[in-house]
C-alpha cells in the first residue's frame, strides 16, 4: 500500500535568510548557524550549502536583506510623500510603531564590531542618517544643521528601539496613549522644522 505524503518544499535562499533574521532577533548573531537554522527549517544542512558555501555567505546575505526590509523598504514607503514635514512625520510613526519587536536592530547592532555586520551596520547606518538629513534640508536647513538633526532623530529612534527591548513596561501602553507619545516624539524631533 502507498502512502500519499507531502512533497518536501524546496528551499531558497529567501527561506534561509528569513530564519536566519529571526534566529538573530532571537539569539544575536552566534544564533545564526547552519545547523540549528536546518532543524528549524525541518530541512538537511545539504539544502543550506546548496546556497551559501559556508556561515559567512549565510550571515552575509542575512544582513543584506536585513538593510533592504529595515532600510531601503521604509524609504520607499514614504518616499512619496511630497510634503518633507509629513513625510519625516511618516518615517518616524512607521519606524516607531511597524517595528514593534527591534529585537533584529539591537542585535545587528550588538554585533557591529563583528567584522561581517560592521560594513553593513555603517552603510546603513549612514543611509538612514542621509535620508532624514535630505527631508531637513528638503525643509529648509543647512546641509550642517540638517545632519545634526538627522543624528538627533537616529538616536531618538535607536533608544525608543532599546526602550521596546529591554524596558517596555515605562512605554504607553493603551492605544491612545502610544497615539500621544508618538505626536509628542514627533513634535520633538521636528521643532523648528517647520520654519
Amino acid at each position: 500500500m502507498k502512502r500519499d505524503v507531502a512533497p518536501r518544499k524546496r528551499l531558497g535562499r529567501q527561506d534561509w535568510t528569513a530564519a536566519a533574521l529571526l534566529a538573530l532577533g532571537e539569539g544575536g548573531l552566534r544564533a545564526v548557524a547552519i545547523e540549528p537554522l536546518a532543524v528549524r527549517l525541518g530541512a538537511t544542512k545539504g539544502s543550506a550549502y546548496h546556497h551559501f558555501p559556508n556561515r559567512d555567505a549565510l550571515v552575509a546575505a542575512t544582513l543584506e536583506r536585513w538593510a533592504a526590509e529595515h532600510t531601503e523598504a521604509v524609504i520607499a514607503a514614504v518616499r512619496d510623500e511630497p510634503d518633507p514635514l509629513r513625510r519625516l512625520r511618516l518615517l518616524i510613526t512607521k519606524v516607531i510603531t511597524e517595528d514593534e519587536d527591534a529585537s533584529i536592530e539591537l542585535a545587528v547592532l550588538a554585533a557591529g564590531d563583528d567584522p561581517l555586520v560592521a560594513p553593513v551596520l555603517r552603510r546603513v547606518t549612514e543611509r538612514r542618517v542621509d535620508y532624514i538629513a535630505e527631508i531637513a534640508r528638503e525643509i529648509g536647513f543647512s546641509p550642517a544643521k540638517a545632519r545634526r538633526r538627522a543624528l538627533v532623530v537616529y538616536s531618538t529612534y535607536l533608544g525608543h528601539a532599546q526602550l521596546v527591548r529591554m524596558s517596555p513596561a515605562v512605554l504607553p501602553e493603551t492605544r491612545a496613549a502610544q497615539r500621544v507619545y508618538l505626536d509628542e516624539m514627533v513634535e520633538v524631533l521636528s521643532a523648528g522644522l517647520d520654519g
